[in-house]
């Protein structure tokens, strides 16, 4: 099974950055499409951002212009760099992928998710 670790969460004032990171824990990873996640108390969750495996993106319009996806390929590390931070970006923040299946099919769902990292901004 693909294991995602998120990392980086903490507190922040606002209009400061966080980079939030998510390793995958094998390097025989294939995916078609990988993503961050928020959930803030008493809300729903919200897809931050999205990357595919062609590498494009898209973005909630809340975080658009503030927020950027990306994945290194090499490491297996997906990252959030998050700028121009706001209270109502506080949140448990989660990384979630579409893994394929064993014959490489897509599952077209998101099947792995990781445990979550805090972000406060105050």
């Amino acid at each position: 099974d693909v294991q995602l670790v998120e990392s980086g969460g903490g507190s922040v004032q606002a209009g400061g950055s966080l980079t939030l990171s998510c390793a995958v824990s094998t390097l025989t990873f294939s995916w078609w499409d990988m993503a961050w996640f928020r959930q803030a108390p008493g809300k729903s969750r919200e897809r931050a951002a999205a990357i595919d495996r062609f590498g494009m993106t898209s973005y909630a319009d809340s975080v658009k212009g503030r927020f950027t996806i990306s994945f290194d390929d090499a490491e297996k590390i997906l990252f959030l760099q998050m700028d121009g931070l706001k209270p109502e970006d506080s949140g448990t923040y989660y990384c979630a992928a579409e893994v394929l299946g064993a014959s490489g099919s897509r599952t077209f769902q998101y099947n792995s998710w990781g445990q979550g990292t805090q972000v406060t901004v105050s």
